[in-house]
């Protein structure tokens, strides 16, 4: 019978560790024209408007055991919204008897445990290139937690919360809490990878990279969509309307857009008017 978090790690005081989850995920589209570019930048703001993020991360707040403080929400003009939820300790609806061993979190139905002093957030950053017919959507969201559980629970349910071709995921540990011998621990679960609180099903689809500063408890991940359809990224039309050198051309745009931002580079000279 696996022990409890509280059997393996008996502490001197209040869990002082601060575990911080940074999801940062791209929707990349070609857009032909100016009133295809628009239409595709109120699609969004539609799709992804502060009351639809709020409920995602209320959401969140629940899986995790967050009791919701307040709520601060703002659609912006001309585009883009932000959402900031601080939490507090909660009640707990259901005691899970799981350890905290590295594994995909749930989809929302389940509340794992308590948190004290938190906070989650996410802004969204529509945008569009001047030329090349590229638009791209970003949302950044960040959860911050303090105690035994890690933030990391949340990410299966953020990840099919967006449509993502391109993920970018920071995990860190700061701070230190003490057990009862007075020792300091700077961190209380084992971790290796973000990947391991990833399903396999959605690392099958993703390449991906990792980063991690195991002395410093830092963890990085980027994913990048395998599979490349181009009629998932046109906007108003489909590969039925294109001539085969319009499909060439449109899909080396979208893949060399996808691979700067995976790889925080860029490869083409710019454009020209």
């Amino acid at each position: 019978m696996p022990l409890t978090p509280e059997q393996r790690i008996e502490l001197h005081g209040f869990n002082n560790l601060t575990k911080s989850l940074s999801f940062n995920m791209y929707d990349v589209c070609y857009t032909a024209t100016k009133e295809e570019r628009e239409a595709y930048i109120e699609y969004i703001d539609e799709q992804y408007n502060a009351d639809r993020l709020t409920h995602i991360l209320k959401t969140v707040s629940d899986m995790i055991g967050a009791h919701v403080l307040n709520v601060a929400k703002q659609d912006y003009v001309p585009q883009g919204a932000s959402v900031t939820v601080l939490i507090s300790e909660g009640p707990i609806v259901e005691v899970p008897a799981e350890s905290l061993d590295e594994s995909p979190g749930p989809l929302p139905d389940s509340v794992v445990m308590q948190l004290d002093k938190s906070h989650i957030t996410v802004h969204t950053y529509p945008e569009y290139h001047p030329y090349e017919g590229i638009s791209t959507f970003r949302a950044d969201i960040d959860v911050s937690t303090c105690g035994e559980i890690s933030p990391l629970k949340a990410l299966n349910y953020l990840i099919h919360s967006f449509d993502t071709d391109i993920m970018t995921i920071d995990y860190r540990v700061r701070g230190f809490t003490r057990d009862k011998e007075g020792q300091k621990l700077f961190i209380d679960h084992d971790i290796n990878s973000i990947q391991n609180y990833i399903p396999e099903e959605v690392k099958n689809e993703y390449d991906m990279i990792d980063v991690n500063v195991y002395q410093q408890n830092i963890f990085h991940t980027k994913c990048k969509l395998r599979e490349f359809d181009l009629d998932n990224y046109l906007f108003g039309h489909t590969t039925d309307d294109l001539e085969p050198e319009e499909i060439e051309e449109i899909t080396n745009k979208l893949q060399t857009e996808m691979d700067e931002i995976f790889y925080g580079q860029n490869y083409s000279a710019p454009a020209k008017k």
